[in-house]
């Protein structure tokens, strides 16, 4: 597609066929409201005089068709009976098809509510004449169709859709109407047993238990909300581990990840063990953005404050709960015990809380994300927390180096993260291998001409070169080559994968004289789709539970310094400007 040529035409126009169509008498494609269709021009004439000459003239017309062409635009209504048209009931479907029906599923969100969906759905399944004839064997095939991208669309956002009551009522409904339907189309038990699979219902009917007898009587109470996987979440579970930030001072924080169960008392004992400070000197205080104070008692759980967008949780001294720490009035007194660890377990530890992340990721969040359709948090949550977790790596780096007041443990600091970067790299973690590339670049560490002259030749030549695939000329080549060698498992580097979706949503209309801009869609499914491709295997944990909780603990609560005039003020502070 890059490269070729388009033509595009709309089946209303007066478009005279190419010659091969006049010899095997091929008619253009049409429809009732206007589709676009590309066609490339590169060697049309001999590509299609080659198959008209073969000596084997085995070429279906509908073959000949797919090759050649793609819906680029439509009304919704029509993309979507197109789709149904073109779904094939066997197992195997054709690729360019199954191709369009995961564009639709991925992005139909962009230009109809799941409600339209679901109206829609039940429209072609309740649909009883075609061609003037009633129950036609056509009625019985889209009444398959229907129920297998009903299936497939519940299966791609089983976890989404515990929130959204119209298609939970859709469900239950063309649920209902398939039982209706079974006795009087047996055929139909096959759809409905791989629709009950779906809805994780255990209970599996014959086709004499609907009979007219007895359908729309007990069978209908079966399907409850409350026996399957459509049943409401609920609160947030308590072994379920979150995010969490305590503030120490104004400007800076430790990250906690945290179960939602866990006490003040805990997430003291963690703070106090970063900041290394006595625990039993410190309390929790939740401050709103208004200023009122309320300190929290150890036995309290204390992360569900955290989940009020409303107010902060820092941590105070108990001899002065009416102010929180000076800037760097006690971080810079710690040790920097990141020195004495390994630095391939640290980047094993990064690796396995980002791939925690990435992992939870749904391919739904990207589209969210970038037309903010809804501007729902929730929708974009994990997205959000890889995001939030690449910027505090970078921060995390140079606060680490700028609060190390030492010019000899400084260097060792610069190195270990030298190596760090180096091992994400060769992990295939490039999300935590760019947050501490850009780390190091930071201005405020960059500036460090001291440091930066006592690193020895061969790091600065590793460091070079890991720095060469974060250039982001041409469109960020090296990065992309170098990452599409790799083979999966492997982390991108999230906020480029944003920028390449949000370029072709910035750069391409969604509408185009009222019809979808179904071409767009794809190119932005496409890219999402790369984020299978990442996925399509495990990372093994190679790291011995015991042997390294102190790497393990040190990467799950990173001390930060959110603020850049800070962090320049440490940098002028330990190196001053001669």
């Amino acid at each position: 597609m890059g490269s070729s040529k388009l033509r595009v035409f709309d089946a209303h126009m007066d478009v005279k066929p190419a010659a091969a169509f006049t010899v095997r008498e091929l008619p253009l494609p049409t429809f009732d409201v206007p589709y676009f269709k590309y066609i490339d021009e590169e060697d049309e004439e001999d590509e299609w005089s080659s198959r008209s000459q073969s000596s084997t003239e085995d070429d279906s017309v509908d073959s000949l068709l797919s090759d050649r062409y793609m819906v680029v635009s439509g009304t919704p209504e029509k993309i979507l009976e197109h789709l149904l048209n073109d779904l094939h009931l066997d197992d195997v479907q054709d690729k360019e098809t199954d191709t369009l029906l995961d564009d639709f599923l991925l992005t139909y969100t962009v230009f109809m509510t799941t409600d339209d969906l679901c109206q829609a759905l039940l429209r072609h399944y309740c649909a009883k004449k075609y061609d003037g004839k009633a129950d036609s064997p056509v009625a019985l095939c889209t009444k398959r169709k229907v129920l297998l991208l009903a299936s497939q669309w519940t299966a791609l956002y089983k976890d989404w859709l515990h929130d959204d009551e119209h298609s939970k009522l859709f469900l239950k409904t063309l649920y209902r109407y398939v039982l209706d339907d079974v006795y009087e189309y047996p055929i139909l038990e096959k759809e409905l047993k791989e629709f009950q699979k779906v809805l994780r219902i255990h209970r599996r009917h014959t086709v004499d238990e609907y009979s007219p007898h007895r359908k729309n009587r007990a069978l209908f109470h079966q399907f409850s909300l409350k026996e399957n996987w459509l049943q409401h979440r609920g609160n947030v579970n308590e072994i379920e581990e979150i995010f969490c930030r305590v503030y120490i001072t104004d400007h800076s924080y430790v990250s906690i990840r945290m179960k939602v169960s866990s006490s003040v008392q805990d997430i003291l004992k963690i703070v106090a063990e970063r900041i290394q400070h006595p625990e039993e000197d410190l309390t929790l205080v939740t401050v709103t953005f208004s200023g009122e104070k309320h300190e929290l008692l150890p036995t309290e759980i204390a992360l569900s404050k955290t989940l009020e967008s409303s107010s902060r949780i820092y941590t105070y001294r108990k001899s002065d709960t009416l102010n929180p720490f000076a800037e760097n009035e006690e971080t810079q007194q710690r040790s920097v015990r990141i020195l004495g660890m390994n630095t391939w377990d640290i980047a094993l530890e990064l690796t396995s809380f980002d791939w925690s992340l990435f992992n939870s990721i749904h391919e739904q969040e990207l589209i969210y994300f970038t037309f903010s359709r809804q501007g729902k948090g929730e929708n974009t949550l994990n997205l959000s927390l890889l995001l939030q977790r690449c910027n505090e790596v970078q921060l995390w780096v140079a606060t680490e180096i700028l609060l190390c007041s030492q010019l000899g443990k400084r260097v060792q600091l610069v190195k270990k993260f030298i190596k760090i970067a180096a091992h994400c790299k060769a992990q295939r973690n490039l999300n935590s291998f760019f947050a501490i590339i850009m780390g190091l670049n930071t201005a405020s560490v960059c500036r460090l001409s001291q440091t930066w002259e006592k690193i020895p030749g061969k790091f600065k030549k590793l460091f070079s070169e890991l720095e060469s695939l974060t250039d982001p000329s041409l469109n960020h080549k090296a990065y992309r080559d170098a990452f599409k060698k790799m083979k999966p498992p492997k982390i991108p580097f999230m906020p480029l994968l944003l920028k390449d979706v949000t370029f072709i949503h910035e750069g391409n209309k969604t509408f185009l004289d009222n019809l979808v801009n179904f071409e767009k869609l794809h190119m932005i499914a496409d890219t999402v789709r790369s984020l299978r491709h990442c996925r399509n295997n495990q990372f093994a944990n190679d790291l011995p539970q015991k042997e390294h909780q102190e790497a393990k603990f040190y990467t799950n609560h990173l001390l930060v310094i959110d603020n850049q005039q800070t962090l320049f003020e440490l940098s002028h502070r330990i190196e001053p400007r001669v």
